[in-house]
């Protein structure tokens, strides 16, 4: 065994055994991280956020070398900063593919945010072998690594890749199934399903879903012996016709939780288990597979959960296939006109989708078994007002999404401020109200305060001024929010974790060093109450970035302890 793998072995086993020892985090050596005092590495009850962080080698690419790697001439732009952080991103102006994996850690939070313990999800870094099992994600890409309990509590899941710290451009490589010959990023590696339990135990399952894409969160369906993971995200990065496996391959995804070893594992083709199309809304067809680019992931009264507002419509979508019933005509029964609300009898379905492969190239997977949730907005992106990223149910009639912002980096010198950003009135956090007379839902208000839309705030050891390649601030600035968790409490409040979006004039605003944030909410009501605002529980370091919240795992749903607010609190559900 090498040396360096033992080490990592060391480690992990530090973390469950309760030794205290130092090791290098966030890109700053020496820090210390103190683990728990007993067998059990997460606490239940307690937050459990992901981070990545970059290495900040300048070898990791040199100024001239061709992008993508491998590129075929036509394809081919050179690297025009080498490997330094936050330099490096400002190849994301000449590269659209252009990113690098890094390794992700597991921070154990107390609500209030105080750090309990942290675990290094397994990577090359270590000593790994290719033939170990391991995981990265890519450090600039801000939908990746969204933390979910399972359907049980006892397992979180997340998704990355597999592949060595340091790789160029996998966010956007081919998966060795799928490859689709157009896409200028010729590489493939696996998407990879990453399970953690109270342990700090780790599991993965290898995937050929999301080629040319990346997959961006991940639930495991462990109640009353299923053993599935539902998966969104979003696939291609190539022509238009795109091939089979690239149409099959997007949107919501299942697969069977895998017990071997990477090595061992063999996944075939795609299983897409939801589809939508925006023909159910009566307009009309857009590129075949664009409507399936999904974004946020979340389970409610057995019903699939997830957001879009990257493509064709700006809408939370459900999914409510079983049973999965449809007209004469082939429309779903739950929402034939393509907006509906759950049905009463709904289940998580537990098998794909049997869809006809003949009509793929034409009407993507058929038949559609998705609506958009009644009430949400259902217009074209290029008229899209919102952009939902996460959602979170308080209670049948109390639902939380998160709106990440439009993106714009318009800049005022004068002001000191990204007013584009500042001027939002939907970026934040909305809060939906179920109107039963008229079975829709109604956007009661949105919370801001506390998130300083479009302020530029300092991090220590990041640059100042501006970056000459965008001729923008460095400093960034919260955009909205993006992932999500909650709690109900005892109150009649619902306390809410989320991680901010940015705004900044870095070459790929993805790699900036965003925050956790949190508020408290009066549950029963439906107009913007006084005095609540946000509060900023951590703000990421240079060289790092802030992706997903949950609960930690073992943690139970409907009695949620804890000590930092009102003891013993009630948990409606979790991402």
């Amino acid at each position: 065994m090498k040396v360096a793998e033992s080490r990592f072995l060391a480690r992990l086993l530090a973390f469950r055994s309760g030794l205290a020892l130092t090791v290098a985090l966030a890109g700053v050596a020496g820090a210390t991280v103190a683990f728990a005092d007993d067998d059990v590495a997460f606490v239940p009850g307690n937050l459990l956020l992901s981070r990545s962080v970059y290495d900040s080698n300048a070898a990791n690419i040199a100024v001239g070398a061709q992008l993508p790697p491998n590129c075929t001439p036509g394809n081919c732009v050179p690297a025009t900063a080498d490997g330094s952080y936050p330099f490096v991103w400002d190849n994301s102006l000449v590269d659209a593919s252009f990113g690098i994996t890094a390794k992700v850690v597991l921070d154990q939070l107390k609500p209030s945010g105080e750090l309990v313990n942290s675990l290094e999800v397994p990577n090359s870094a270590d000593g790994l072998t290719p033939t170990r099992d391991q995981m990265v994600t890519s450090f600039p890409s801000k939908s990746e690594i969204a933390l979910n309990l399972s359907t049980d509590g006892r397992i979180v899941t997340f998704m990355g890749y597999l592949a060595p710290i340091d790789a160029l451009d996998v966010s956007n490589s081919n998966t060795p199934a799928v490859v689709d010959p157009t896409n200028p990023v010729p590489g493939a590696y696996s998407r990879v399903v990453a399970e953690v339990d109270e342990h700090g135990r780790f599991r993965f399952t290898k995937s050929n879903a999301y080629s040319g894409n990346n997959g961006r969160a991940a639930i495991l369906n462990d109640k009353d012996g299923a053993n599935v993971v539902y998966m969104s995200g979003n696939a291609g990065n190539g022509g238009n016709p795109q091939p089979n496996g690239i149409i099959i391959g997007a949107g919501l995804q299942i697969l069977t939780a895998e017990r071997d070893s990477l090595a061992a594992q063999n996944p075939g083709l795609p299983t897409p288990v939801g589809s939508f199309n925006v023909t159910q809304l009566g307009l009309k067809a857009d590129k075949t597979g664009k409507d399936t680019n999904f974004r946020g992931l979340s389970i409610f009264n057995d019903v699939i959960f997830t957001t879009k507002a990257a493509a064709a419509t700006a809408s939370t979508r459900c999914t409510s296939s079983i049973p999965r019933g449809f007209d004469s005509n082939g429309k779903p029964l739950a929402c034939p006109s393509g907006v509906g609300i759950p049905g009463a009898t709904a289940k998580l379905p537990t098998t794909p989708i049997f869809y006809d492969a003949t009509q793929l190239q034409t009407k993507g997977v058929v038949p559609y078994d998705m609506c958009v949730l009644a009430g949400f907005p259902t217009n074209l992106a290029k008229t899209a007002t919102a952009f939902p990223f996460g959602v979170w149910f308080a209670d049948a009639k109390t639902l939380y999404v998160t709106d990440e912002g439009n993106g714009t980096t318009t800049f005022d010198p004068v002001s000191g401020k990204y007013t584009a950003a500042a001027a939002q009135t939907g970026a934040g956090l909305q809060k939906w109200v179920f109107d039963a007379s008229i079975s829709a839902w109604k956007l009661a208000y949105v919370l801001q305060a506390g998130l300083n839309l479009g302020v530029p705030y300092t991090v220590k050891d990041y640059p100042t001024g501006q970056n000459p390649k965008t001729s923008l601030p460095w400093a960034p600035a919260a955009d909205g929010l993006r992932n999500l968790m909650g709690r109900v409490n005892r109150d009649g409040t619902a306390t809410i974790w989320a991680i901010t979006s940015t705004v900044s004039g870095d070459g790929d605003q993805g790699a900036d060093p965003n925050q956790l944030v949190m508020i408290r909410d009066n549950l029963a009501a439906t107009s913007l109450p006084a005095g609540e605002s946000f509060t900023a529980v951590r703000t990421a370091r240079s060289g790092e970035v802030l992706r997903g919240i949950s609960f930690t795992p073992g943690t139970d749903r409907d009695h949620l302890a804890d000590g930092d607010d009102h003891g013993h609190d009630r948990h409606a559900d979790a991402n």
